[in-house]
């Protein structure tokens, strides 16, 4: 069951492939060729496939979102206090963070933000309940919850 359904999608169609191997990763997102690539490995395991492809996508949406709703997202994260995350993608991020990196908004602060975007999306929309990368606080959940029901609602967005 997903906390929101999924908005209506719109933009040039993705390639999507599987790939015996992507070495240590279990996804790639090649954005100016709108590929996105899947380790086989992602279909293994009940919900990887649609918590990871659905991260892959936000990636296209979080390209086109534009600035000021961009900074509107970098604000909810900015203010969170916990620990914790959605997603494998951002927690490694987050754990590396220097508070020199907030402030400065550098390359590996806004990384993380993207990336916590696009976990966040991926818990939103996956339809799974739980998950061991799904580590997050429940107010810091609601907070993102609610600013992806007023940012995203139900679409249309852009990829």
């Amino acid at each position: 069951m997903s906390v929101l359904q999924l908005p209506r999608l719109e933009g040039e169609p993705l390639h999507v492939a599987i790939r015996a191997s992507l070495g240590p990763h279990l996804a790639a997102t090649f954005i100016p060729k709108r590929v996105i690539l899947l380790d086989r490995e992602v279909l293994s395991r009940n919900g990887d496939f649609e918590r990871i492809f659905i991260h892959e996508i936000f990636h296209f949406v979080w390209v086109r979102l534009g600035n000021p709703k961009r900074l509107s997202w970098e604000t909810v994260i900015l203010h969170e206090t916990t620990q914790g995350e959605l997603g494998w993608s951002a927690e490694w991020r987050k754990a590396r963070l220097r508070e020199k990196d907030k402030e400065e908004r550098t390359r590996s602060w806004r990384h993380y933000v993207c990336e916590s975007f696009c976990d966040t999306a991926a818990w939103l929309y996956a339809g799974i309940e739980t998950h061991d990368e799904f580590t997050l606080a429940g107010r810091a959940r609601a907070r993102r919850m609610g600013w992806f029901r007023e940012y995203i609602g139900s679409g249309p967005v852009s990829i």
